[in-house]
């Protein structure tokens, strides 16, 4: 298996996600984010969600300089991912926004799958890099607010 252990899926919460680093093919390190699921399979076609987890980029679809987790974990309501900048939610399963001002956008997934109780990332597009959030220069004074002007 070509896959790279992101975490054991034991520490993967059901009320809020794991944040860690992925490159692509240019390098650029991105964050990501882990999602616990329910297993939900559909009739006739593939399921949801075999594992019981998702795996998205980490911004919102309505800001993308907006990060969903921001580092302690991104709040979870119901079984959707909360953007706590201005309220929009993600459904855990399938990435949709379900409510906001992005409503109907589908956040941007990697594959992943669980295997003896471990998460691999699965994407060909996407490296593992390690766990937690992108490291920012404490000189960083780039505006995170979501005030358009």
């Amino acid at each position: 298996m070509d896959a790279e252990r992101i975490t054991a899926l034991s520490d993967v919460p059901t009320d809020s996600t794991v944040c860690f680093r992925v490159t692509d093919d240019s390098d650029e390190t991105q964050e990501a984010i882990l999602v616990r699921t329910a297993p939900v399979a559909t009739d006739g076609g593939d399921p949801v969600s075999e594992d019981g987890v998702s795996c998205w980029l980490n911004y919102c679809q309505h800001f993308t300089h907006i990060k969903l987790d921001k580092g302690s974990g991104a709040p979870m309501r119901d079984g959707e991912v909360v953007c706590a900048n201005h309220g929009a939610y993600f459904a855990a399963d399938s990435g949709r926004c379900t409510f906001g001002p992005c409503e109907g956008a589908y956040l941007t997934d990697l594959e992943v799958t669980v295997e003896d109780g471990d998460v691999y990332l699965t994407d060909d597009d996407y490296a593992f890099v390690g766990l937690g959030p992108v490291e920012t220069d404490d000189c960083d004074r780039a505006s995170s607010s979501n005030v358009e002007f």
